[in-house]
């Protein structure tokens, strides 16, 4: 039997809510994992994050967008969009409520920024055209897999290949230095 989900803006569901749902797919062990870290300090990106909600109003899944940037080795900033977490409800997952997330998000992201994730690379790659191919040289703070660091392109163009992934809290900031 198919699930009645509804995809909205996560930005008007309760904050305690969309902790809870969290705690429930992830643990509360969750914030000290690298991309937890990375996002500190930066808040999620209303226009790219989304919630499912069932037939009776229940939130069963959340996608979180966060604004990062790549500070290239050559001193650009390349402005991304992190990914994640992705999150279902236990009960309720493998029934296609995160496709149906993510395919919320990827039409929100056309022709945006370029997108990033720490993630499961078959799934990511199959569905939604992410993969580690540019990321080899990328940084990153604290531990990661490093066939899990995936970007995405909606406009199809390089992203930068090498530099350090860092918190967008400031565009005109990164890693403590004015940026033209």
């Amino acid at each position: 039997m198919t699930m009645t989900v509804k995809i909205t803006s996560l930005a008007d569901i309760d904050a305690a809510l969309v902790e809870a749902l969290l705690d429930r797919a992830f643990g509360s062990d969750r914030r000290g994992r690298t991309a937890y870290r990375l996002r500190a300090g930066t808040r999620p990106i209303d226009a790219l994050s989304f919630a499912a909600l069932d037939g009776d109003g229940a939130l069963v899944g959340t996608l979180q967008s966060w604004p990062v940037m790549l500070a290239v080795d050559n001193g650009a900033v390349e402005p991304l969009v992190m990914v994640g977490p992705v999150a279902v409800v236990p009960d309720q997952q493998q029934g296609g409520i995160g496709k149906r997330l993510m395919a919320a998000l990827m039409a929100a992201a056309a022709g945006g920024d370029p997108l990033m994730m720490i993630g499961d690379p078959e799934y990511y790659e199959r569905f939604f055209r992410f993969s580690a191919a540019e990321t080899a040289d990328w940084r990153i703070d604290g531990p990661v897999e490093r066939h899990r660091l995936l970007a995405h392109n909606p406009l199809g163009r390089p992203i930068a290949r090498a530099g350090r992934i860092v918190p967008r809290i400031d565009a005109r900031f990164a890693c403590g230095e004015q940026v033209a």
